[in-house]
């Protein structure tokens, strides 16, 4: 019975998720300028036209490329920390569950279902540091091809560029989604609770502001 609560409160916010997206996605096709995501690829399109178009903005290229690197070094470095954090802290973690005076909202815990839900907060974790890298990776190339000043290079440099910003906000959202994984160590409701709040949260940042 316990396992079935798991797992059908799992596939609820799985839903609700994918339900969400799908909804960002119509939405977006119907007004792109609606979704912060297409908003901020045209931002850094016209970043790169600017920068291009005047030889004395390489310095401006620089610094904001610079930044950008060490944004995305120090998630990524975090990324790695909540890894061995997670990693280091299991054992204790499952034990305090199962001695926990909350055990009235934590039904029935068991030490297999608590690794598993450990081992996928891990990974997402994981998949925070892989997209944080990559983008990395790509606000690289676009250094070097910002410094040609090719302008057949443009929209290749908008493309890498616009890479990069999406494997950003892919590892932002891997740590956001790792909410209602450790909400889920506390019981089934607590896993849609943070959904939820997650949700919420998301239709917020995923909206123009001045919408």
């Amino acid at each position: 019975m316990i396992l079935k609560h798991e797992l059908f409160s799992l596939s609820a916010c799985l839903a609700l998720i994918l339900f969400y997206y799908l909804y960002l996605w119509q939405r977006t096709q119907r007004a792109p300028d609606s979704s912060a995501h297409s908003f901020n690829a045209k931002i850094r399109e016209r970043w790169v036209l600017m920068i291009l178009a005047n030889n004395n903005n390489g310095l401006l290229a620089i610094q904001t490329l610079r930044n950008s690197v060490m944004a995305a070094n120090f998630m990524a470095s975090t990324a790695i920390l909540l890894i061995i954090g997670t990693l280091t802290s299991s054992e204790k973690l499952s034990h305090w569950l199962l001695q926990s005076e909350l055990s009235n909202l934590i039904p029935a815990y068991s030490h297999e279902l608590g690794s598993l839900k450990l081992g996928l907060l891990v990974l997402d974790f994981f998949i925070a540091f892989f997209c944080f890298s990559m983008a990395i990776r790509f606000f690289n190339h676009v250094g070097y091809m910002i410094g040609l000043a090719d302008s057949e290079l443009t929209q290749q440099t908008s493309q890498y560029l616009n890479k990069a910003g999406r494997y950003y906000t892919l590892g932002t959202r891997s740590f956001f989604f790792s909410l209602p994984i450790m909400l889920w160590l506390f019981g089934p409701y607590f896993l849609m609770l943070g959904t939820v709040i997650l949700i919420l949260g998301l239709s917020l940042l995923d909206k123009v502001s001045n919408e």
